[in-house]
């Protein structure tokens, strides 16, 4: 049974800077490409950044330049290293993989004043 966990949200002010982790179990990223999304209540879903197998990496507009996705495949894991954090960042971060819908808990970030 595949199972992804997200961890390491929590409450940062504007120009902070924050780390998520994304870890499966049942699952080798080494196989997958990974895609992190975000969301807030009453708003879509919304993909930030995604890493391909070949670790090629591809950000939102929103966040290019100030969030950076990297993988250890030794420690199966997908980090989100998050900085210069914005209002606009506060919600659950979620990761997945193409084409699947392995949805864990999410991790919430609160950037707040």
């Amino acid at each position: 049974q595949v199972q992804l966990v997200e961890s390491g949200g929590g409450l940062v002010q504007p120009g902070g800077s924050l780390t998520l982790s994304c870890t499966a179990k049942g699952l080798n990223f080494i196989d997958y490409g990974v895609i992190w999304y975000r969301q807030t209540p009453g708003q879509q879903r919304e993909s930030v950044a995604s890493i391909t197998i070949n670790d090629k990496t591809i950000y939102s507009d929103s966040v290019k330049g100030r969030f950076t996705v990297y993988r250890d495949n030794a420690k199966n894991t997908v980090y989100l290293q998050m900085n210069n954090l914005k209002l606009e960042d506060a919600a659950v971060y979620y990761c997945n993989v193409p084409w699947k819908n392995y949805w864990g808990q999410g991790t919430q970030v609160t950037v707040t004043s």
